[in-house]
C-alpha cells in the first residue's frame, strides 16, 4: 500500500506539504494541490479519514437538507447532489442526504439546505454549524440561486423580440422569494414595454395550468405568448393548447424557467431558462466549506441565467 512519504517523492513535495493539502488544503497552492492530488491517484493512495476525523474534532459529513418532497420523475435533485457531492469529495468530505423528518439523526460539520420555506426560518436560525441555502431567499441566510428577477425578464424580452403582443405571465402560488423576484422581472419587463399585465398563479402542477388554459381558452388571443414560472408550468399551458388545436409557436409561444428535464420531454420542447444546477451545487459545496474552514465566505452567490431554445418560442 502506499505511503504518506511514496505521494510526497511522486509529487516532488514534502511530506508536509502532502500532509497540509489533505488536512489543510486551503493553506495551498491550486498548483501544489493539482500535483499532490495527481500522485495520490496515480498510486492510489487514500488518506486515513477516519483517523483525520478524530484529529480535528470533525465528522467529514455535510448533510443536504431537503425540505420539499422529491419529485422522482425530475432529476432536479439528483443534478444538485451530483453538484454538491463533486465538492465535497475533492476535500475528503462525505455528502448525507436528509429530510425535514431526521434533520437531526446525527453529527455533521455543516449543513446545504433547500426547498427552505418561511416556517423553517426559526429552527434553522437556532443551527450551530455553517450552512449555505440552496435557493433565494429573504431572510438574510447566504445562499445560492440563478438572478431570477433577471431570467425572467430577458425571456420576456426574446418573445416581444419575436413578435408577440400578449404576455401573460403563469407564476407560483407562493410568497417565496425566488418567486416574487420571477414575477418582479416580468413586471419590470411589462412597465418597460408600456404593457399591461396580466397574471395567474398555481400551485406547480402541470395539470392544474392545463385546465385553467382550457377553460379559459376563449379569453386568450392568438399572438399571446404565456411566460411561466417553472417548466412544470409550462407543460401544462403547451398540453392545453395542443388540446384546443392552437399553433405552437405560431399563434401561441411558451416560455418556461429551470431547464433540468421537463423543457426537454415536452413537444415541442420549451424554450427555457436554464439553470446550472450542477455547477450551483459545486458552489453550495464549497461555499459551506469555506465557512467551516473558517474563511468566512459571507454573502451570496448568484449565477446569471441563460436562455435554452426550444420550439415553443417562433424563429
Amino acid at each position: 500500500m502506499a505511503t504518506l512519504m511514496d505521494v510526497a517523492k511522486l509529487a516532488n513535495v514534502s511530506k508536509m506539504t502532502v500532509s497540509r493539502v489533505i488536512n489543510h488544503p486551503e493553506q495551498v497552492t491550486d498548483e501544489l494541490k493539482q500535483l499532490v492530488y495527481q500522485a495520490m491517484n496515480e498510486l492510489d493512495y487514500r488518506p486515513n479519514i477516519i483517523a483525520k476525523a478524530l484529529v480535528s474534532n470533525s465528522t467529514r459529513i455535510i448533510k443536504l437538507c431537503i425540505l420539499e418532497d422529491i419529485d422522482v420523475t425530475e432529476p432536479y435533485y439528483m443534478n444538485l447532489m451530483v453538484g454538491v457531492a463533486k465538492a465535497l469529495d475533492a476535500h475528503q468530505y462525505s455528502l448525507q442526504l436528509v429530510t425535514r423528518r431526521n434533520i437531526d439523526i446525527g453529527n455533521c460539520d455543516g449543513y446545504i439546505i433547500t426547498g427552505l420555506r418561511q416556517p423553517d426560518v426559526e429552527w434553522i436560525q437556532k443551527l450551530t454549524k455553517p450552512f449555505v441555502v440552496f435557493g433565494e431567499n429573504r431572510y438574510g441566510f447566504d445562499y445560492v440561486d440563478t438572478n431570477n428577477k433577471k431570467g425572467i425578464q430577458l425571456i420576456a424580452q426574446l418573445a416581444l423580440a419575436k413578435g408577440y403582443q400578449h404576455l401573460v405571465y403563469i407564476g407560483m402560488n407562493s410568497q417565496e422569494s425566488f418567486e416574487k423576484s420571477r414575477e418582479a422581472g416580468y413586471l419590470q419587463q411589462m412597465q418597460d414595454s408600456k404593457l399591461i399585465p396580466e397574471m395567474y398563479h398555481f400551485k406547480n402542477h402541470s395539470r392544474l395550468t392545463e385546465v385553467f388554459v382550457d377553460e379559459h381558452w376563449a379569453q386568450f388571443n392568438r399572438n399571446t405568448v404565456f411566460v411561466c414560472a417553472t417548466d412544470r408550468l409550462a407543460i401544462g399551458v403547451e398540453r392545453a393548447i395542443t388540446k384546443r388545436g392552437g399553433n405552437i409557436p405560431l399563434d401561441y409561444g411558451i416560455t418556461g424557467f429551470d431547464g433540468v428535464f421537463l423543457n426537454q420531454v415536452a413537444s415541442p420542447k420549451i424554450t427555457t431558462i436554464k439553470q446550472a444546477v450542477i455547477e450551483m451545487g459545486s458552489a453550495c459545496g464549497e461555499k459551506v466549506l469555506e465557512k467551516i474552514s473558517q474563511k468566512g465566505s459571507q454573502g451570496s452567490l448568484i449565477f446569471e441565467p441563460q436562455i435554452e431554445i426550444g420550439g415553443t418560442l417562433r424563429v
